[in-house]
Formats: structure tokens, sequence, C-alpha cells
């Protein structure tokens, strides 16, 4: 199990049993058709296209009525394929901001002859929705295109205005990105109050409900940490390996990543995270219960905190989200067999907790080699800071109010992610942004970026009732 799961799964209350299904829906129908095509286009780096898939979305807008002006296409010559869309429906408020929803519509790369079934032909078995891309982050794109075409279609007024924003490049570092370009280059057309993305979503005790399952929490993600690498090298004149020494390039590095391994960032806790402990261990219970109760509730000073943090540092997600983090994930160096190496390399990834600038974290690295012949360079210096949004009560209340309506008995956990999604790029021009609840996974993650991809029908259709109504909530 996941973190969350692992925090909830003993609260198996009978009021957290499987939400009943709406009523038939005159519009799933359409929906379906709309979530297929956009499955069945491939937008991987390799041989996809999210220009095209865009350009297919665009079209459904269009059919439900939005306007030539309210459809925004985008693309670089440098990146062709790499395109996307932003759709403005209009609402009739001029003092209430837009909100923004937020989706990427690239996938991981999936190869035929590795899954069970063609990983672009949509299949429905088993009550589940089998494809690469039917969870990570089509489902979610999907929803937000036929909620604004309902919602177009259907002649609803809104005071505020609603923003789609559909992206490329999340899922491949290094690749253009969608999200950030906007950012940079079109920060009024995405302009908003607050933006609703990936990053949230429900969680399953371990399966799915059509197997018998229950859904055992919802979780809206509300800040993430940011992603660093860092080089550090070694140098050295080397010789020939006849003739050893103790002075060795590799050895000097293999000392330094040592030290990193023993090395702990302090514990640290932000609004969202300290709500974490504290819903979480509420429900837990028993000592890894009062432990997270400890440590959002105790001066961070104190020695109770210093003993919770200890009995929740045993498990690595619970680690993770208390502080910053760092590790060597890759190594290099020597450039003959028979020669003393010259130069040996790593890179350390880091995973920053909010309110840490990279080169305050790159410093501390330095301290803790704390060899002048370790050097240690920032990868990407101009890579975008986390910054974490507040639990603001105008988002985070309809999202209480519509799980409680939606999913009854099932608590609703803010986390902060430990990974990182596109938010990051909105939130560095002034756009809070925050992941969704509703659509839900098992605890495996339903092969999300491996093997025989699928999601759970049920959490599909649930969740697309679940974020219509959310996107209603903060427009009407």
């Amino acid at each position: 199990m996941d973190m969350i799961a692992r925090i909830l799964a003993g609260a198996m209350l009978a009021a957290a049993a499987a939400p009943a299904l709406a009523a038939d829906d005159p519009t799933e129908t359409a929906f379906r058709t709309t979530y297929k095509e956009l499955v069945e286009t491939n937008t991987t780096a390799s041989s996809g296209s999210c220009t095209l898939a865009a350009q297919r979305m665009g079209a459904h807008l269009a059919a439900a009525g939005f306007t030539a002006d309210q459809i925004t296409y985008y693309a670089t010559p440098e990146h062709p394929k790499d395109g996307g869309l932003v759709a403005v429906l209009p609402g009739t408020s001029a003092t209430l901001k837009p909100i923004l929803l937020l989706a990427h519509i690239d996938v991981v790369e999936a190869k035929r002859a590795d899954w069970t079934r063609d990983p672009f032909t949509l299949i429905e078995q088993g009550g589940y929705f089998w494809a690469r891309g039917t969870f990570d982050d089509k489902a979610m794109a999907s929803v937000w295109v036929d909620t604004l075409a309902r919602l177009k279609a259907g002649h609803i007024k809104l005071k505020r205005t609603v923003k789609l924003a559909l992206t490329c490049g999340e899922e491949t570092t290094g690749a253009f990105n969608g999200a950030q370009w906007l950012a940079r280059n079109k920060r009024d057309l995405i302009d908003a109050e607050f933006a609703i993305n990936e990053g949230g979503g429900g969680r399953t005790d371990g399966k799915g409900l059509v197997e018998g399952g229950r859904l055992v929490a919802q979780t809206v993600q509300v800040g993430e940490k940011a992603s660093q690498d860092y080089r550090v090298e070694t140098r050295n004149p080397g010789g020939h390996s006849s003739i050893p020494v103790k002075d060795n390039a590799i050895y000097q590095l293999s000392d330094a990543l040592i030290r990193l391994r023993a090395h702990e960032f302090p514990a640290e806790l932000n609004d969202t995270t300290r709500a974490f402990f504290a819903r979480g261990g509420a429900v837990f219970g028993g000592p890894v219960g009062a432990a997270m109760q400890t440590v959002a509730t105790a001066a961070p000073d104190s020695a109770a905190f210093k003993a919770a943090v200890a009995a929740l540092d045993h498990d690595s997600s619970f680690h993770s989200t208390l502080r910053t983090t760092c590790v060597a994930t890759m190594l290099d160096g020597g450039h003959a067999t028979n020669a003393l190496p010259q130069r040996a390399g790593a890179i350390v990834n880091c995973r920053i907790f909010p309110g840490h600038s990279f080169d305050e974290v790159r410093k501390v690295l330095e301290g803790v080699f704390a060899d002048a012949g370790v050097t240690v360079t920032t990868m990407d210096p101009d890579h975008v800071l986390a910054k974490a949004p507040p639990l603001n009560p105008k988002v985070i209340g309809p999202i209480e109010t519509l799980v409680a309506k939606h999913f009854p008995g099932v608590p609703l956990v803010p986390t902060m992610s430990t990974g990182a999604t596109d938010g990051i790029y909105l939130e560095a021009v002034g756009i809070p942004t925050y992941g969704a609840p509703g659509i839900w996974a098992n605890p495996d993650l339903n092969g999300i970026h491996g093997l025989n991809e699928h999601l759970e029908v049920a959490s599909l259709l649930r969740g697309r009732a679940f974020l219509y109504d959310l996107v209603l909530a903060y427009a009407k």
C-alpha cells in the first residue's frame, strides 16, 4: 500500500463502502467518446503528437459551441508535435477572477510487445478501462473537456470565467513543457485566482470497488516539493593502476556519498503536512497514529516532537514528507581499466521542502561532504522552486462539502506531493494550484507509468460527476 492507504486502511468504516454510481446520465455516451479518442491518440514523446490530441479535443469544444476566439492552440516551431490548447468559457462577473483547469495530455512510453493489450486501444474489461493514459492524465483531461462542453452546450450561466489548459511534456524530463511555456509566455491567457490539477485523488483498500474493495480516502494535494539535481565531482591527476595510491577520485567520491547517506535534513512542517499528520493520525490510531498527531501538535524543539519524528522515520514515505531529501541516483568515473581515475562523479537528486532555495541546499551538501576537493554544481539553476499554496477555505471548503456528498464517510486528507506536477510552474507565477480528489486508484496505482495501465470504470464516472460539481461550485 502507498502512504495514504496505509494511514487509513484500518479505518474500515461501514460508511466508507462503495459509493453508488449516479443514475443514467444522457451525457455519458458523449463523454466516453471524448475519453476514447483522447486515450487512443498516441501522445508519447517518441512517436506521438500532443498537438493532434489538442486539436481533437478542441473539435469537441467547438462542437459544443465554443467560438474560434475562445480556443487558443499553441505550439512552437521547434516542437511542432508538443502543442496544446487553452479554452476560455466566459463568466458574467467582472470582479471574480477565473479558475484554471489544468491537465497534461502526454503519456509515458508504452511498447506493444510488453503489454497484454494494445496500449493505444481503449478496452473495457472486468470493470476497468485498459490502455496507456487511462489514468495519467487523460482521465482528468477528458473530464475537463467534457465539463466545459456540457457547460457551454447547456448554456449554463456562470459568474466566474472557467479556463482549461491542456499541456504536453509533463512526463519527460527535458522535453518542451507546455505548462512552463504558458506560464512564461502566455501568463495573461491563463491568469486565474487558482488552478485545479492532478495530484489528489482517492485510494482503495487494495481492491477495486468492482472487486468488493472499499474507498478508504480522498486526498487533496496542496503543494509539492521541488526537484533538483546536483552534480558531485572529484578530480585527480591519476596515474598507472600498477602503482596505486590512496588519493583516488573514486574513493574520495565514495567517502562523500557515504557522508550523504548518513545525513538527515531537519524535520519540518507546513500547514498542509501538519493537517496531513493530524487528520491521518486521528483515523489511523495506535502508536503510529499517536506519533503522527504528536508531530502535528508538539513544539518542533520538544523531546516529544523529536521522539515522534524518530518513530515515523521508519516509514520512508513519512520520512520524505517531513523534510528535504537528497539521494545519489547515478555514478560515473574513470577513463581506462588500467589507469587511476582522473575524475569521478555522481548525480544527487534532491526533493526540496517548500521554503528552501536550490543554493541553500547546495551549500548544505558542501557542508556534508566537508571536502574542498568535492565540488557540487546545481544542474538546473533556472528550474522553478516549489511554492506551497495556502489551505484556502474558498478552495478547500467546496472540496470538503462535495467529498461528503459524493463519498459519504470517506475522509479527506490534505497532502503535499513528494514528487512533482506541472502545478509547480503555475505556482511560480502566482497561480496557487491544487490537486483535486475524485478519481481513485488502488494502492499499486493501477500500472501508472508501468505495464497495463488501467482505471476502474466506476472511478472515472464517479470522478467525472464529482469534478463537474466542483467546477460548478467554484464558478456559479
